[in-house]
């Protein structure tokens, strides 16, 4: 067996320790779940799933494998087989507060908030003061948009952690929402400070300059943003609509695009997009923008249209857009009176 206490630190590292070990002893389950475990940490999700799913196939009655399963099916995105494993993991026993967070917080990601916070307050009942269970329970408030719950919990996970950027992301963005932009640069600026490169933090501190109408300042911030976090579709979604405001479409379509791969559902941005093809002749491009529209507004006359309109002009027919002044009335013919003849 290995001696942990004498294992390097790292999870990467502690991983590797552990391959002498499990080659010694092939059949041995905890030597795999606990590699599993490591690999896990260390962001190693395919090869974690090989090492729990080996521990399962030689020993399937620990509980904790099955919650070490039911993190690796979570890094995975598997939400459902996550959840169907941590209820696996609870059935053999198995009962911590770390359990309870990670059903808790494969909820939230299914945006079913309410239980979320169920589980999360189970979390809560067995450690009181755990950070993540506290955040996890803000962010749960923020999907119900009961902003006042969520900054409590969130002021209450930064306080017994206050290293935390993604915390400090989290209360910036709400000060921000409330146009409070003085404090959120006050949260913004604390968590640069811990994560110089965290783009959604120099997303806050951007907000808030366009908040306190400074454009120019904004604007800087958020292409920083860009360059940080292709990921983060805010921030393009900002500088197109600064684009599009001033009429430079060609420099708002890159931005919008980027920003609809992340959000498809962005409201307005495809409208701008749109708009912004067409401005620039860019017509099958912009009926492509339209349809979507159509499809996600069913019975919308204005997009109908514009489907109709801008896709002649894809095909070179030119729509004549002239009011035309309405015909005047036919007139009324009197019928022809005939004359008897005397007799």
């Amino acid at each position: 067996m290995v001696d942990l206490t004498t294992v390097q630190s790292g999870p990467k590292i502690q991983a590797e320790e552990l391959d002498g070990a499990i080659s010694r002893q092939p059949r041995n389950a905890s030597l795999y779940a606990r590699r599993a475990a490591f690999r896990l940490d260390a962001g190693q999700i395919e090869p974690a799933m090989r090492d729990i799913t080996t521990a399962l196939d030689l020993d399937d009655t620990p509980g904790e494998f099955h919650f070490t399963k039911a993190r690796a099916l979570r890094a995975q995105g598997k939400y459902e087989a996550a959840l169907d494993a941590a209820d696996v993991a609870s059935q053999h026993g198995y009962a911590s507060p770390e359990l309870n967070l990670l059903v808790g917080e494969t909820h939230l990601a299914s945006r079913h908030y309410q239980t979320a916070i169920d589980y999360l307050d189970r979390a809560l009942q067995q450690e009181p003061d755990h950070t993540a269970a506290l955040f996890y329970k803000g962010v749960a408030y923020i999907g119900l948009q009961d902003t006042v719950q969520a900054l409590d919990y969130l002021r209450a996970s930064l306080a017994r952690d206050p290293r935390q950027p993604e915390t400090l992301h989290q209360l910036a963005f709400l000060s921000n929402a409330f146009r409070q932009p003085a404090i959120a640069a006050v949260y913004a600026a604390r968590g640069l400070r811990l994560a110089p490169n965290y783009g959604p933090l120099w997303y806050d501190y951007g907000r808030q300059f366009e908040l306190q109408n400074m454009p120019d300042s904004a604007t800087r911030i958020y292409t920083r943003v860009v360059q940080l976090d292709t990921t983060f579709y805010r921030a393009d979604y900002r500088l197109a609509l600064a684009a599009y405001e001033k009429r430079k479409y060609a420099d708002a379509v890159p931005h919008l695009q980027r920003a609809l791969r992340r959000a498809p559902r962005l409201q307005g941005a495809r409208q701008m997009l749109g708009e912004s093809l067409e401005s620039l002749g860019r017509y099958e491009e912009a009926t492509e923008q339209y349809r979507f529209l159509v499809a996600e507004n069913p019975g919308n006359r204005h997009w109908t249209y514009k489907v109709w309109k801008v896709g002649n002009r894809a095909r070179g027919i030119i729509v004549d857009e002239t009011p035309r002044r309405p015909a005047a009335p036919e007139e009324r013919i009197e019928p022809i009176s005939v004359l008897r003849p005397k007799l």
